[in-house]
């Protein structure tokens, strides 16, 4: 039989708060990091959800048109593209996806492509831009920090990682302990530090697990654990069936070499050849009779079609609609017709069913308006959560010091922590080892460097 002393309660009282104060430290840190990016994130993500919204509206222009006729062929519309613009050869075409839209041709020069609108009715140029500079992509690459270089990007990779840590750390200190409000509900008024810490920790309570789920179907477009997520399925036959690419020679290629826009899972698959010896029996098909081919084999409206560059290029036709169930890529011998390669989102295995799902409903497509604006409410609780944590540490912080929470009574508490950060560096290695270098700058050099360590307290 044993005993209970009156110094067990007051130890496991101690190891509670040092919990609690381990992982306030952490979360403050944390979002202290992130908050610029998460930021970015948030409002950038909220624009490219109405990417299709702001095309017809913004910019109908260039996308709508009034039918009037018959349309002109794949082949003129191309031609029209090309001579918009002096000394381009297109690459690709993308077919309108109804009677009322544009046909978007894709040139290039050695200083780069071109976004050609033509009207197919009368042939008429609506616009040209840059592939660069077309609005959605800006936002995009602005939305990763792409358009800012890799490094950046690397950035954002590591506030993807950091953003599921702040929610499990965040639910953790929200979660009740014998207090009345600040669980569902929001004490005080603005005036009061107590306002904002209930709307930070209210907000992030309801809208974690949404936030989770972004910052986690946001990963496979970051650079290092995408590319390496990618690899990994891929060769342990959990992405695309590679199976497809058996009997048929493949080229130095990759889909999104040539694609304007490829799938994730297809993004790395490489390019068939055409058979070339049938080039001494037989001229190309051309472009009219691709599109016609990619249209019988059922390929849904809107396709992108890819234009061979050389004698063993392939017409690749390819789409990533709202609807997973038309995503399909169609690789077609350019002598033959004979379609290469033909794969849908039917044919991918578990994980690259579950990885390209959890994009569709990332980028608000899966549920139409619905999906739209619980990614939206999901962003604007990010901006709310951001905002409040701001002020609340503003209100709260020592003149002249950072403000950062106390460090635990008992330093052992982080030998958990660190374990958990280890682990997690394992599965984002950009992400944990950031953690990583965190806890260790908090530990080591905080602790030792007494400048630090009056301004960290």
């Amino acid at each position: 039989m044993s005993t209970i002393t009156a110094a067990e309660p007051a130890e496991s009282a101690a190891g509670d708060v040092s919990l609690y104060r381990a992982i306030w430290r952490w979360h403050f840190f944390a979002g202290l990091l992130v908050i610029p990016f998460m930021l970015n994130l948030a409002i950038t993500g909220s624009l490219y959800l109405f990417k299709d919204e702001i095309n017809d509206t913004i910019f109908g222009y260039r996308y709508l048109v009034q039918p009037t006729g018959t349309p002109l062929s794949p082949q003129r519309i191309v031609e029209i593209a090309s001579s918009a613009v002096p000394g381009s050869t297109a690459t690709s075409y993308k077919d309108p996806a109804t009677s009322g839209r544009s046909a978007i041709v894709t040139v290039s020069t050695d200083s780069g492509s071109t976004l050609v609108y033509v009207n197919p009715y009368d042939g008429k140029v609506l616009d040209t831009v840059g592939s660069t500079d077309e609005f959605n992509y800006v936002v995009k690459r602005i939305h990763s920090l792409a358009y800012f270089g890799n490094t950046t990007n690397k950035l954002v990779e590591i506030t993807g990682g950091f953003a599921m840590v702040l929610v499990v750390t965040g639910i953790y200190l929200w979660w009740p302990r014998r207090q009345t409000g600040g669980v569902v509900s929001v004490r005080g008024t603005p005036a009061r530090r107590i306002f904002w810490r209930d709307l930070h920790a209210v907000t992030g309570a309801f809208a974690g697990i949404l936030i989770f789920f972004l910052a986690i179907s946001g990963m496979p477009w970051s650079g290092y654990w995408g590319a390496n997520a990618n690899a990994w399925l891929t060769s342990h036959d959990l992405g695309y069936p590679v199976q497809l690419w058996d009997d048929v020679p493949k080229s130095q290629k990759v889909t999104e070499d040539i694609l304007p826009k490829a799938g994730w899972i297809v993004e790395k698959a490489p390019v068939p050849l055409s058979d070339i010896a049938a080039a001494q029996s037989k001229q190309p098909i051309g472009l009219d009779r691709a599109v016609a081919i990619a249209k019988e084999l059922g390929m849904a409206p809107g396709f992108e079609l890819a234009v061979p560059s050389d004698e063993t290029g392939v017409y690749t036709a390819a789409i990533y609609p709202d609807d997973l169930a038309n995503e399909r890529t169609i690789h077609i011998d350019q002598y033959s017709g004979k379609p290469l390669v033909d794969l849908s989102f039917g044919q991918y295995p578990f994980f690259g069913k579950a990885i390209e799902w959890g994009i569709n409903v990332h980028q608000g497509q899966e549920w139409g308006r619905f999906n739209q604006f619980l990614m939206l409410e999901t962003c604007l609780m990010i901006m709310l959560s951001c905002v409040t944590a701001v002020v609340m540490w503003w209100k709260r912080r020592p003149a002249g010091r950072l403000g950062v929470p106390p460090m635990p009574p008992r330093r052992s508490v982080y030998l958990g922590l660190w374990i958990i950060a280890a682990i997690f560096a394992v599965a984002f290695p950009m992400s944990g080892l950031a953690i990583v270098a965190m806890i260790a700058f908090d530990q080591v050099v905080v602790r030792f460097v007494p400048p630090l360590k009056r301004v960290f307290a």
